[in-house]
């Protein structure tokens, strides 16, 4: 009898944990239709999704062992809403391979850490040569360095990109196609900010968004508190902890009002628009949702397996992201394994109207 009150209290106790998970999986799919100001811990759920989707997967495997299959569909259904969250991160199927020959204009986002502060200028040459490889037509990069001010990487970059809009802080868009127009947007109390250059493709106009917004502040906290601890002071973990969650949440603030900016941006440009850059946030998040508005993620159209651009240390990440107008037609979505930096470039063949018809 103590025996089987002892499975009850277990079972109960596991069903109790299924509704909680299932819970929690649904206010973080929707944890990026809120402003994270006042909404910290909703909105910090989306990024606990994949650990949730797995947990869901473990405990519907446990009711179907079980053989409660009443149970089981209670984390069915957390799955079954997660899909199109799962589509953002991966995408079955396999890339156009004649996406290249067919008309369209080819962009590239990257994060190229400052060329790894390498003053040879070696690096930013290999980083052109992939850009040629790639038969990118326009190129947006963030943390971006010009050699101190003396404009040794653009002068290499011209007999490729003959057109060039540089930012104020660390951005730059190079063009194969003429540049009519551009405009820096920074951002207050940061080094971050954003850019646009109109680009005269074949006749058709387009606006280019390149943004860089806010870091998560993780790195340096691990950098001070690293620093610290080689100095000799101890630092207990729950004050480590509490540090990079409060810049985290800090940044992931500062990130959706910046996002708000651009997306009045847009909203108020008569041209279609294609945005791209380190927004420094997953797929789901407000800042992800903001910066999508109406138009279409180029992975979820036309990419193929696991898509993620940051790198660095063990995380691997989705946060570098193209976007474009609806009217546009997307034809290849993909990133490349680079070392030149902790982020992947990622690159996306899109056809506009005119190039459909051909």
């Amino acid at each position: 009898m103590g025996k089987l009150a002892v499975q009850k209290y277990f079972s109960f106790s596991i069903l109790i944990l299924t509704v909680l998970v299932m819970i929690f999986t649904l206010v973080g799919l929707y944890g990026g239709d809120v402003q994270p100001a006042g909404n910290t811990a909703r909105a910090m759920l989306v990024y606990a999704l994949p650990v949730l989707i797995a947990a869901n997967v473990v405990l519907f495997l446990y009711w179907v062992i079980m053989r409660r299959f009443h149970w089981a569909f209670i984390p069915l259904i957390a799955i079954m809403c997660c899909i199109p969250y799962s589509g953002t991160i991966y995408q079955f199927g396999s890339l156009d391979e004649h996406a290249d020959i067919k008309p369209g204009i080819k962009i590239a986002t990257y994060n190229v850490a400052m060329f790894g502060r390498e003053t040879s200028g070696f690096i930013a040459q290999d980083i052109l040569s992939e850009m040629k490889k790639q038969k990118v037509d326009v190129a947006c990069f963030q943390e971006y360095n010009d050699q101190s001010g003396d404009k040794k990487n653009s002068d290499s970059y011209k007999e490729y990109f003959p057109y060039m809009a540089q930012g104020e802080h660390d951005m730059v868009i190079y063009s194969r196609y003429p540049i009519v127009k551009s405009k820096n947007m920074n951002f207050e109390m940061t080094n971050n900010s954003a850019m646009w250059a109109e680009v005269n493709y074949k006749g058709t106009v387009i606006r280019v968004y390149n943004a860089h917004l806010e870091t998560t502040g993780i790195n340096g906290t691990m950098y001070r508190a690293g620093k610290l601890m080689s100095q000799g002071m101890d630092i207990e973990s729950n004050a480590l902890l509490r540090a990079l969650y409060g810049n985290y949440t800090i940044g992931m603030i500062a990130r959706s009002g910046q996002a708000n900016v651009l997306a009045q941006d847009m909203r108020n440009c008569e041209r279609p628009i294609i945005v791209c850059g380190d927004f420094n946030d997953v797929p789901y998040s407000y800042v992800y949702n903001t910066m999508l508005g109406d138009k279409v993620d180029g992975f979820t159209e036309c990419g193929s397996g696991f898509m993620y651009t940051f790198r660095g240390g063990k995380k691997k990440v989705r946060i570098d992201y193209i976007f474009h107008d609806k009217t546009f037609l997307g034809l290849s979505y993909y990133k490349r394994e680079l070392s030149y930096s902790d982020h992947n470039p990622v690159f996306s063949k899109i056809q506009i109207p005119q190039d459909q018809q051909k």
